[in-house]
């Protein structure tokens, strides 16, 4: 049967890789994987094993966004992690080199990566360019005026949901929302901002699971097929010299990638993934530590959604590494910690460059655009068991406001684009938990919608569901205990009082302990809304967010 899929009698002389590619056509961040595929297999050839190509799934993020589709997102994670452990440990290989482009596949492919704890390395397929709607093309779609303010900007991915709600405002056309749609997303690649799936990767390269600056590449380039090559090379010598993930993966090491993604402004999805990552690494990793880090931690990367920058500007400049080279040298990181070049944090970092002089979008430690970390995590009567919020400081560090409540995010949705929701609203989106969606669906839709509607800082939004990496304003997800288990956020009523404190660390509804009390005493569980196949079954298994959704825990 080896031979048939292309083995030679020195062959099986050689160490078995296998090579865990999730191409797939169902999305632009995925559909160029096949050929870094080829390229890893030749690197272990050259290296001295034997690649073998398997695949994976990939769901698209960015397509479900705000439709009963987006449920089987965080699935997705737990899908490719059983799917690529199965192949793995099955086909008795040797080691793995991983290659994900899409949200979910990074924190699946390291979830395997820790069960099966064989030689690994981690490729991210890299990160789109930006899109542009030409001078020529606008004032030949559109008069002067209108042209100039869409001309030759760049767009990504979320430019398109915020266009939405600039539209339903009245402040975009249809011709103009057609051009931003058209035009968006160039080609190849994730998308372009710091965003989860470009967070994901800044934090695995922290965690020492891919090489330098794998996180920092543009998808379609020359440095991007040399990483995939070099990766294939890479874990051939690690099988050599014994170095498994359990070398690597430590507390320290994640304590790394919190840093990096702080520093870097990164996505609240991070709190999820690397709380799983760790579960499956057998490292001990809490919600609180989050606060912990984030205490001496500042932002220092200008970079979107909340910034000015997209990852390819920051690629431009040398990506990643000069910026853990700053941190290293600051102390905010661990550089003693295993990587998968088979030399420390610190070895790597000797040669790292530094950023060019007079750049903007990586502030020096003496002018952070935030002294402190953006997640943070929040408890009160709301959030028993906490929540995380994305504070850039722009939307202010407080919030006040009376409840408008929803079921689900469609009705949000709808309400925010025809105008329900005012001036001093706090969104409440509730049974979209892990167990209430099931599947804990982004809300990048109706933050997007907000922030295109002109009331980024004027309304709140909350939820038990989570944030794309692009969402931003003031937002608060991850609510435990959940609305679908009997959470608090059950039981809120429109015209409730309910405040936000980014520095009190706080969320609270602003109701007595008795009212509380006699109407979570009222509550009655929901109906499940899938009673077979897979969210069925994600339901029945899965953690609450504070524990990183995981779905192994007997």
């Amino acid at each position: 049967m080896l031979h048939a899929v292309g083995f030679a009698r020195e062959d099986f002389k050689k160490s078995q890789v296998g090579i865990a590619s999730t191409w797939s056509m169902v999305t632009p961040c995925n559909m160029h994987i096949d050929a870094l595929a080829r390229q890893a297999e030749a690197g272990v050839g050259a290296g001295g094993g034997k690649g073998v190509i398997f695949g994976t799934i990939t769901v698209s993020d960015g397509i479900s966004m705000g439709t009963e589709g987006m449920k089987y997102s965080l699935v997705s994670r737990e899908v490719i992690a059983d799917s690529v452990e199965t192949v793995m440990a099955c086909e008795g290989f040797d080691g793995l080199v991983a290659i994900g482009g899409c949200d979910k596949n990074m924190p699946g492919c390291i979830i395997a990566m820790a069960r099966l704890n064989r030689p690994s390395v981690f490729v991210y397929g890299g990160t789109i360019l930006p899109g542009c709607i030409t001078g020529i093309l606008a004032e030949k779609r559109l008069n002067k005026e209108r042209a100039s303010l869409l001309a030759d900007k760049p767009l990504d991915i979320v430019s398109c949901f915020e266009a939405v709600g600039k539209h339903a405002a009245g402040v975009m056309d249809e011709r103009e929302l057609a051009l931003i749609e058209e035009h968006a997303i160039p080609g190849a690649g994730s998308c372009g901002g710091m965003y989860t799936a470009n967070t994901m990767a800044s934090a695995i390269e922290a965690l020492g699971m891919s090489l330098p600056n794998s996180s920092a590449q543009n998808a379609v380039s020359k440095e991007k097929a040399a990483d995939a090559r070099a990766a294939g090379m890479a874990v051939v010598e690690l099988i050599k010299r014994g170095i498994r993930p359990s070398d690597i993966l430590s507390r320290e090491s994640f304590e790394n990638a919190i840093s990096v993604v702080i520093a870097l402004g990164g996505s609240t999805n991070a709190v999820l993934h690397l709380l799983a990552m760790a579960h499956a690494a057998n490292v001990k990793l809490e919600l609180d530590d989050f606060t912990k880090i984030g205490k001496r931690v500042p932002v220092l990367a200008d970079l979107k959604p909340s910034g000015r920058f997209l990852m390819s500007e920051l690629v431009a400049i040398g990506g990643q590494t000069p910026l853990m080279r700053m941190m290293l040298e600051e102390g905010l990181l661990h550089g003693d910690c295993m990587t998968v070049t088979g030399k420390t944090l610190k070895e790597n970092l000797k040669r790292a460059r530094t950023y060019p002089k007079n750049q903007e979008i990586v502030r020096p430690f003496s002018n952070p655009i935030k002294k402190d970390s953006h997640l943070v995590v929040l408890y009160g009567n709301l959030a028993p068991g906490g929540a995380v919020a994305k504070i850039s400081g722009k939307e202010g560090l407080s919030f006040s406001g009376k409840a408008i409540v929803f079921e689900n995010e469609q009705d949000a949705l709808k309400a925010i684009l025809d105008g329900s929701v005012k001036k001093g609203h706090v969104i409440v989106i509730r049974h979209e938990g892990p167990v209430g969606g099931p599947g804990m669906r982004e809300m990048l839709s109706p933050t997007s919608a907000v922030m295109g509607k002109g009331l980024g800082k004027d309304v709140a939004l909350i939820t038990d569901g989570r944030f794309s990496g692009g969402s931003h304003g003031f937002v608060v997800g991850h609510i435990t205990p959940e609305a679908a288990l009997g959470g608090p956020l059950a039981v809120v009523k429109n015209g409730d009082p309910i405040t936000i404190d980014a520095q009190k660390r706080s969320l609270n509804l602003g109701i007595a302990k008795a009212e509380l009390d006699k109407r979570l005493k009222k509550w009655k569980a929901p109906a499940p809304n899938y009673t077979r196949g897979v969210l069925a079954k994600y339901a029945a298994s899965v953690t609450s967010a504070s524990k990183g959704a995981v779905t192994d825990l007997i």
